[in-house]
């Protein structure tokens, strides 16, 4: 027992021996269990403080810039108070180990930080894996409302063309097509009264148009949405159901065939232009939250670095306490 000096203390031999292992367990599970707790608290504490943040009444609560900002500062927060904390625990609870080297006391502690961190990520991300989850999928639901942006605005159109087609009465007011098929069939209050079935007037050479059976309205009104939908579908209004439409319209209006066609066209375009602005609309939301997922994942992984930093430093720190 001489042979280590008169300062050595006779249990220093048996705490240094080699054989026994460097890792406390027992005290990076009590860290990882702390931080887990804390972590779970600061979470939902910053949930609710965002809610009350958030109104739905425009030009209220705070923007949407501002919440992200603010979530991001709040996730860096929680990474740094719990990992710290964490580290602290694992790094003050561990056993002393008398007669080992500086350089290994420091890269032990350490260790212990970082393993009660990860031990404690993986807790959290156990509880919290719904989370996870939504910012995973956000980003591929993102990607596939992308790809079937115009077949979706296409698709609802004709839904609401069809439930329009499927009710007995004009007046449903089902669909989002539905107020361009009435804007068709709208009687301008100077126009002339035309009687549904019958021939032009013996005078009227402008108008002139073959007399067309009388139909119901909502019959008439499904008709025309079909030929708008199947015109959207291939690109243009044909020259043919364009005038078909102009006589329909002719009849029940008393409009003369020319101004019915226009009517016809600048409706169209109307219909058209509002399903491109839908799928614009919605190829925008969907590319907002495809990077606001992307953005929200690198941030996550930037706090969780911070994290383990922050807990690899607590718990030397906390070490050094646990010596003096």
């Amino acid at each position: 027992m001489t042979s280590y000096g008169v300062n050595t203390p006779p249990t220093a031999v048996l705490a240094g021996d080699g054989s026994r292992s460097g890792v406390s367990w027992g005290a990076i599970f009590a860290g990882a269990a702390g931080a887990a707790s804390l972590s779970l608290i600061l979470l939902v504490l910053g949930t609710g403080l965002g809610m009350s943040s958030v109104s739905p009444w425009a030009h209220q609560g705070a923007s949407a810039g501002a919440i992200g900002l603010a979530a991001i500062l709040w996730l860096s927060f929680t990474q740094i108070a719990a990992s710290g904390m964490g580290g602290y625990l694992a790094g003050r609870l561990r056993t002393k180990w008398a007669g080992v080297h500086t350089d290994e006391v420091y890269f032990r502690d350490t260790a212990h930080g970082f393993l009660a961190w990860s031990v404690a990520t993986l807790l959290t991300a156990a509880l919290l894996s719904s989370v996870v989850g939504s910012i995973v999928g956000a980003g591929a639901q993102a990607g596939a409302t992308v790809a079937s942006g115009a077949a979706t605005a296409v698709g609802v159109a004709g839904a609401g063309a069809g439930a329009a087609a499927s009710q007995s009465t004009p007046d449903s007011g089902a669909g989002p097509m539905n107020y361009f098929i009435d804007s068709l069939f709208r009687r301008d209050a100077a126009a002339p009264a035309a009687a549904a079935g019958t021939a032009p007037a013996a005078g009227d050479t402008g108008s002139a148009q073959p007399a067309m059976p009388e139909r119901g309205t909502a019959a008439t009104s499904a008709e025309v949405s079909r030929i708008f939908l199947n015109s959207i579908r291939t690109g243009a209004l044909p020259p043919e159901d364009a005038r078909y439409v102009g006589q329909v319209v002719a009849q029940r209006t008393g409009l003369s065939q020319q101004d019915a066609e226009k009517r016809v066209n600048d409706t169209y375009a109307k219909a058209q232009a509002a399903l491109k602005d839908a799928q614009a609309k919605a190829q925008e939301a969907a590319d907002t939250a495809r990077k606001a997922s992307a953005y929200a994942s690198l941030w996550l992984v930037v706090s969780m670095l911070i994290g383990a930093f922050v807990a690899s430093f607590a718990a030397t720190h906390g070490g050094r306490r646990r010596d003096l």
